[in-house]
């Protein structure tokens, strides 16, 4: 018999920085959460050690090469395996599950995103891709389904908290902070010559290798801008981001009458992990506490959009709308890979998603199948481009 009391929890992308700090959230909580279900996509010696310690009802191993040795080290102790990137998408119908933790990396969250909310299922959403390229079908599917989407990222969720009993005021504007990352400050005669060990070296947040490139770049923001609109319903022109190198107030909401609220804290993903697989609780933590006294003082400045352009592409793609942030998505996955395999330097990373915003055809309405091409298109233009 399932206890009611205990929220059934699957993880998709339990190997990475947010699956593994979601399951010590977990194994803090014993009484509030159980680990229903894992899933990882090549990393079966880390997926195998989760699931031993525990215990799910299934696994998923995404690399169908790696199945059977998964399957023959979880035998012995009944845990269900399945393999192959579809399974990922299949698993998140189980009726025992609660909430589905999205914290694939990139596009791959997109699909079972989707089966997730059709099957019902509330969604914590680390994936902001998935709304970046899909934003007006997620949301129309999780309206259609009656699911909610609980944000993980740190400024999502300060934004999130900070409406909490503000939900009938209407936002005049939000401000989303950004650290700056390793490079702020820097001019373009800098950045030409970094480093990927420059870039992965970030100065606040312990994050994977993919998003601490697109903090470095800016392109984190960019797509925290693009999710934010469809998190909370809002224009372009009522989301504004601001650098904020302490990391300690993690977003602001201005509201029509001028007050201002913000959530404030240690830069520490746990949080916002634990929020939104506790919504409404606010379960008690042992986790480090902020004290003013440490900080004299808390600054802010401009963005640098000249020189970090990825901010002000992801601005032209959501003001264009249709299958434009889908084209600035793939774009930036493939270019972040090059640059981390040292094919491509740091600004070229820009000058390639923005060819491809050139002469990637527009779709103004798109469905699913329009994504999937236009994400498959993007790819292979940025390869030939990049010649990798």
């Amino acid at each position: 018999m399932i206890d009611s009391s205990v929220k059934h929890i699957a993880i998709l992308g339990s190997t990475g920085s947010i699956g593994t700090q979601a399951l010590d959230v977990i194994a803090a909580n014993p009484d509030s959460f159980q680990v229903e279900v894992l899933t990882a996509n090549s990393n079966c010696d880390l997926l195998i050690e989760q699931a031993l310690k525990f215990k799910p009802n299934a696994v998923v191993i995404g690399d169908e090469t790696k199945f059977e040795k998964v399957r023959n080290a979880l035998w012995d102790a009944g845990i269900k395996v399945y393999a192959g990137v579809d399974a990922i998408a299949q698993v998140v119908e189980m009726e025992e599950i609660d909430v589905v933790l999205t914290a694939l990396v990139g596009y791959a969250g997109l699909k079972p995103t989707i089966s997730a909310i059709k099957a019902g299922k509330p969604i914590a959403l680390a994936n902001k891709e998935t709304l970046v390229v899909a934003g007006e079908l997620i949301t129309g599917l999780a309206k259609e389904h009656a699911v909610n989407i609980y944000p993980v990222d740190s400024e999502h969720s300060a934004i999130f908290q900070c409406l909490t009993g503000e939900f009938h005021n209407p936002i005049e504007k939000i401000y989303l902070t950004a650290s700056g990352g390793p490079f702020r400050g820097k001019d373009r005669n800098f950045l030409t010559t970094v480093t990927k060990e420059q870039a992965l070296k970030h100065p606040n947040w312990d994050m994977g290798a993919k998003i601490t490139i697109d903090s470095a770049s800016m392109m984190n923001k960019g797509l925290e801008v693009i999710e934010a609109k469809w998190l909370f319903g809002l224009k372009p022109e009522q989301i504004d981001v601001i650098v904020h190198p302490q990391s300690i107030i993690h977003s602001i909401v201005q509201f029509e009458d001028g007050s201002m609220k913000a959530q404030m804290g240690l830069p520490d993903m746990k949080l916002p992990i634990q929020y939104a697989l506790g919504y409404p609780k606010r379960l008690k933590s042992d986790f480090p506490r902020f004290n003013f006294l440490d900080y004299h003082a808390l600054t802010f400045e401009q963005p640098d959009i000249k020189t970090f352009r990825n901010l002000a592409l992801a601005y032209q793609a959501l003001e264009k709308g249709g299958n434009m942030p889908c084209i600035l998505n793939a774009a930036n996955e493939v270019a972040v890979d090059a640059f981390l395999k040292d094919k491509i330097g740091f600004l070229e990373m820009s000058d390639f998603i923005e060819e491809c915003i050139q002469k990637i055809g527009f779709v103004e309405k798109p469905v699913y199948e329009d994504y999937v091409q236009t994400d498959e298109e993007t790819r292979k233009l940025i390869a030939n481009l990049i010649n990798c």
